[in-house]
């Protein structure tokens, strides 16, 4: 999965500081040194490896030269949803710490490492490439159906909502002295149990998601529908993680890393199903 995700990003990130016409020179520097002290600030937080937070930075990077337009700000990029992840997710981490170290669930304290943030930010960095590449070509579907350019990036949002709320909500459903249930029996699980899930755990992840959503919709020049299918995807992503933990991870067919790249990606997806819809309802 880092094989595919990182070559990727790094590839498309060095496209775009090559293809001046794309982006203002002022934004390109701004996002490569952005992304590059977002980098420095997780290694010393603790909230990632060297390494991992190497491939964070490159990945953010990747999404905020994706998502910025020609001659715009770079405050007018997926910066500002990326930032929330990332606050929200370090919050969730280091909050009853000491009761996950009791559990044996609590994260290493040297931080996520490469392959866990490429499973978080992966899915989002390689759907906002597609985007960028739809709008710069001359058969942008989008603007030929007319819908809003911010549309496009639903998808990305969706994947970072989801991302944000598996992982508010699994963290925090272990604080919270709630009575997991398995999702696919409803049966009580101990905490931290592959596939658990938990009332307030799941109701903190879906208002993370819907936290990112708020804050991604503006930065990426959209409207309520952004917003509705972003948090949407990722609040289905959410579920869709419980259902493969509960099923394939415990059955030892995937790992955790696998569950949260596919989870992200089937965030995506519902939410490019939602656009699908969304005109057949009349809401486009």
């Amino acid at each position: 999965m880092l094989l595919i995700v990182l070559p990727a990003a790094a590839a498309e990130t060095a496209l775009l500081s090559l293809y001046w016409r794309a982006i203002a020179p002022s934004v390109l520097i701004a996002a490569l040194g952005c992304s590059i002290l977002l980098g420095l600030a997780a290694w010393r937080l603790h909230s990632a490896t060297p390494f991992g937070a190497c491939v964070g930075a490159i990945l953010t990077a990747c999404l905020m030269l994706d998502t910025a337009e020609a001659s715009s700000t770079l405050w007018k990029s997926a910066l500002l949803p990326v930032l929330t992840l990332l606050v929200l997710t370090s919050l969730a981490t280091r909050l009853g710490r000491k009761r996950k170290e009791q559990l044996g669930t609590a994260e290493h304290r040297s931080g996520r490492v490469a392959a866990q943030v490429a499973a978080n930010i992966g899915a989002a960095a390689l759907v906002s490439t597609h985007a960028a590449q739809m709008w710069m070509s001359d058969s942008n579907l989008f603007a030929a159906a007319g819908w809003p350019n911010g549309l496009l990036y639903a998808p990305a949002l969706a994947a970072l909502c989801e991302a944000a709320a598996d992982t508010v909500s699994s963290e925090l459903g272990q604080v919270l002295n709630s009575r997991p249930r398995m999702i696919t029996t409803m049966r009580i699980a101990p905490p931290g149990t592959d596939g658990a899930i938990s009332l307030g755990g799941t109701l903190a992840g879906m208002l993370a998601g819907g936290i990112v959503a708020a804050v991604g919709t503006p930065a990426l020049r959209g409207g309520w529908l952004l917003f509705a299918v972003g948090w949407a995807g990722g609040v289905f992503g959410l579920f869709f993680d419980s259902l493969l933990g509960a099923t394939f991870e415990r059955r030892g067919w995937l790992n955790n890393d696998a569950v949260n790249f596919l989870s992200t990606v089937s965030a995506a997806s519902f939410a490019l199903l939602l656009l699908w819809v969304a005109p057949r309802c009349g809401l486009l």
